[in-house]
Order: structure tokens, then C-alpha cells, then sequence
């Protein structure tokens, strides 16, 4: 993986809420392929980390490359159109629509893939597939799911949109623990169909069973990066910017 180029390669990144400085240089690579893992402790910056990525937090200087293309100054929705899904960690379906609904809401064409072949688009039927309990409720109201149930449309949303690369925010943040193992399959599942991932945890044991490589964020800044298997290993590092 390392002589691929990445999809994703931020540079210098910084970002402000007001007069609060946030970020400070944030530099990260996503490549082809990879689940990437953007852990640290509640507050350490990571959901600001995607957020300035996707260009939603108007203060924010550095660059952002996307499949070779500078989206650095880009709005939000012109970022989605380019391939690059968000999904945040608040969830934001639309609580009156049904899950079908829903789903059409982020349907985007179908995209070319780097050779030039036509990638499979994400369907609901596929769907389906990837999250049962979704196809077993196609006609069910967002609002009358469970919270593990919206988290799962609000992935499915995003991959109707037939991203490139997501940007997962806190996937396993206060769903019950049999989400959390359909999240693990998910991920895997979706690494095998060919979408990279961008994941923004606290939850070690879960980064470790889906993730390549990891940063680890302190205070808006990059402390620690290598891959998950060495920074599982590493008692020191865990202790002082992941523990509790």
C-alpha cells in the first residue's frame, strides 16, 4: 500500500470555532484500499478533523487533496459530488421519511473507477444485503427506529451517494454491542467491495479489528501515527493519549 498514492492527503491542516483555534497542522493520508483509524480521547479533534475535511467549518487553512484535486476551498455539497461521503456522528436522517426514502435522498450517479470501468453503483437491494435489519423495514419511518438501526441508514445514505471514500464519525459511540458487531462487518465488508474509510473511534478494540493504520489526535494535534497493529502493541502510547 505504500507506493500507492493516496485518495486522501491532507496537508497542514488547521482549523478555528470563532476565535478557538482547534487543529493545529494536521497532515494525514487515506490511500486506495485502507481503513485508517483517527482515534484519541473525547475533545482531542477528530470529529473537526472530517468536519474541516468535508469543509464544513468555515475557519480552516491547509490543503486538502482528493483523488489529486485540491478540494481545499470547496462547499460541502461540491465535496460529496466528488466521491467523498461523511457520515456524522448525530446521525441526521430524516425522522418522516421511510428508510427507502431515505435512501433516495443520497443517491448520486454511478462513477468511473480508475481505470476508466464503471464501478458497481450502490443500490437499495445491495443494500440490503450489507445491512439486513434495513431491508427487513423498508417502509419503517426513521424516527420510529433504534438508534443502531438510524446509524445504519445513515451509512446506507451515504453509500447511496456511491463515495470513493468515507468519512465515519464515531461509528460505535452509544449503540448497543450487537451494532457495534454488525459496524465490524460492515466495515469489512465495505473495504472488501473497495471503499476506503476514514474512521474517527475511541474504541480501540473496534479500530483494531477494522483498521490498517492509525493517528492518534491530542489537543487538535497528530501525536502518534503508524500502523493499528503497532499502536496496539504500544503500552506507552496508549496510556498517555487513549486511556480513560
Amino acid at each position: 500500500m505504500t507506493d500507492t498514492a493516496p485518495l486522501l492527503d491532507v496537508k497542514s491542516l488547521s482549523a478555528w470555532y470563532g476565535g478557538a483555534h482547534i487543529l493545529f497542522d494536521i497532515s494525514l493520508q487515506v490511500r486506495p484500499g485502507e481503513v485508517v483509524a483517527l482515534m484519541g480521547r473525547n475533545g482531542a479533534g477528530k470529529s473537526t478533523t472530517l468536519k474541516t475535511v468535508m469543509g464544513m467549518v468555515e475557519k480552516r487553512r491547509g490543503q486538502v487533496q482528493f483523488m489529486g484535486r485540491d478540494i481545499s476551498r470547496l462547499e460541502s455539497h461540491a465535496i460529496a459530488s466528488a466521491g467523498l461521503g461523511y457520515v456524522p456522528e448525530d446521525r441526521r436522517i430524516f425522522t418522516d421519511l421511510t428508510v427507502l426514502e431515505n435512501l433516495e435522498v443520497g443517491r448520486q450517479p454511478p462513477r468511473m473507477g480508475p481505470q476508466g470501468q464503471m464501478l458497481e453503483p450502490w443500490t437499495p437491494q445491495r443494500l440490503f444485503k450489507l445491512f439486513p435489519n434495513l431491508g427487513e423495514m423498508p417502509d419503517r419511518p426513521g424516527g420510529r427506529m433504534s438508534g443502531g438501526e438510524q446509524q445504519m441508514l445513515t451509512v446506507a445514505r451515504t453509500l447511496m451517494g456511491n463515495p470513493y471514500l468515507v468519512l465515519l464519525d464515531e461509528p460505535s459511540e452509544g449503540v448497543a454491542p450487537v451494532i457495534v458487531e454488525g459496524m465490524v462487518q460492515m466495515i469489512l465488508e465495505l473495504k472488501a467491495a473497495g471503499v476506503s474509510i476514514l474512521l474517527s473511534e475511541q474504541n480501540l478494540h473496534f479500530a483494531t479489528l477494522v483498521s490498517d493504520r492509525a493517528y492518534v489526535l491530542e489537543k487538535g494535534q497528530i501525536r502518534y501515527q503508524g500502523t493499528m497493529r503497532e499502536l496496539a502493541a504500544d503500552d506507552e502510547v496508549r496510556r498517555a493519549y487513549l486511556s480513560m
